[in-house]
C-alpha cells in the first residue's frame, strides 16, 4: 500500500531587522516535525515550491490570509509525496548448507 509523507511551505510577511519595513521569509515544515528557513534559496514562492518538486514533493493545495495584523502567515503550501518504505531485512536461505555425515565402518 502506498504511504505519504506531508510538508509544509510557509510564506510569512514580518518586520524587516532593517529599515525596509517588512521582508518576506519562507519556513519549510518537514515531515520529521523540523522547522527550517528557507529563504535564501529564492525570493519567490515558485523558486521553492519547483526546488520541492524537484525533491519529489507535490503540491495538493495552498491557502492564503492577507487580513492579519502583524506577524502574517500570508500563504501556506501543503506538499506530499511518496513516502520510501525502509529497508527489508534479508531472509536467510534455509536448507542450502546441510552437511551430511557418513559414517565409517
Amino acid at each position: 500500500m502506498l504511504k505519504w509523507e506531508y510538508a509544509l511551505l510557509v510564506r510569512r510577511r514580518q518586520a524587516a531587522t532593517t529599515d525596509t519595513g517588512w521582508e518576506v521569509v519562507f519556513i519549510w515544515y518537514g515531515p520529521d516535525g523540523s522547522m527550517t528557513d528557507v529563504s535564501p534559496y529564492g525570493d519567490t514562492a515558485l523558486a521553492h515550491l519547483n526546488r520541492a518538486g524537484d525533491q519529489g514533493w507535490e503540491l495538493v493545495s495552498m491557502s492564503e490570509d492577507p487580513s492579519l495584523p502583524g506577524n502574517n502567515e500570508l500563504h501556506r503550501y501543503h506538499l506530499k509525496r511518496p513516502k520510501t518504505a525502509p529497508a527489508q531485512p534479508r531472509q536467510r536461505m534455509r536448507g542450502s548448507r546441510t552437511v551430511r555425515r557418513t559414517l565409517s565402518p
